[in-house]
């Protein structure tokens, strides 16, 4: 099902200017380019957000030029038609046919997604790229979410984020020791070790989390979207 969904991705993407039906290679999925197909995008940000969430509108507005409007998706912010911390098991079950989000939020589901975001100390955007697109990268990630029923694909970066805000300095290692942190991923799992308690909230909750006193620090992205 992967496979007829990526190829009809594609015939769509090279072939949007034709009128005429063609058949996959496969010889199984006849494909008519005169038909409109309409797909749903859920993604874990909020509507239009700067940077992250107009890259999956950007995406939505790229594919209906390149199919000649024959493939439209509709994408919907965070909790529009599943909350932000669900796109995963929606997209795995079928509810919707696009996901957009952090693969690190799904770290309780599989370990080795967070490499696919970001790793503390580790590749910049220029290198994860690289080792995504021509270093194997893909090829392990399509293997790691194939029990999830989920192909997946890069869909931007946003470079090496930051270490966080935080409500008090902090000076020494001692004073993480019971602070409430909302930090998904490795980064999130360092300073759990540290002493810290973390947790993973949406970014559209960090802002009033902080003002309540739910979490006493935060990592989001970096200082543009912080």
């Amino acid at each position: 099902m992967k496979k007829k969904i990526l190829s009809t991705f594609l015939i769509f993407l090279f072939l949007g200017c034709s009128d005429n039906s063609v058949t996959s290679s496969e010889g199984s999925v006849e494909i008519d380019l005169n038909k409109v197909y309409k797909w749903n995008m859920v993604t874990t940000w909020p509507k239009n957000y700067p940077g992250l969430g107009l890259a999956a509108e950007n995406l939505s507005k790229y594919v209906d030029e390149m199919s000649n409007g024959r493939l439209k998706i509709k994408v919907y912010g965070a909790g529009e038609m599943v909350p932000a911390m669900e796109v995963f098991d929606a997209v795995s079950r079928g509810t919707v046919q696009i996901g957009h989000g952090a693969s690190y939020y799904w770290t309780g589901k599989l370990k080795s997604s967070q490499f696919y975001t970001a790793v503390p100390f580790g590749l910049t955007a220029q290198e994860i790229n690289s080792w995504i697109h021509w270093g194997g990268g893909q090829e392990l990630w399509e293997e790691a979410y194939a029990p999830f029923n989920l192909m997946p694909l890069a869909g931007g970066n946003t470079g090496v984020q930051m270490a966080g805000w935080f409500n008090k300095e902090i000076n020494s290692i001692q004073d993480l020791k019971g602070l409430k942190m909302r930090s998904p991923g490795l980064a999130g799992e360092i300073f759990s070790r540290a002493g810290a308690e973390t947790v993973v909230l949406p970014g559209s909750d960090i802002f009033l989390a902080l003002q309540q006193g739910v979490v006493d620090a935060a990592e989001w992205v970096g200082p543009f979207n912080d």
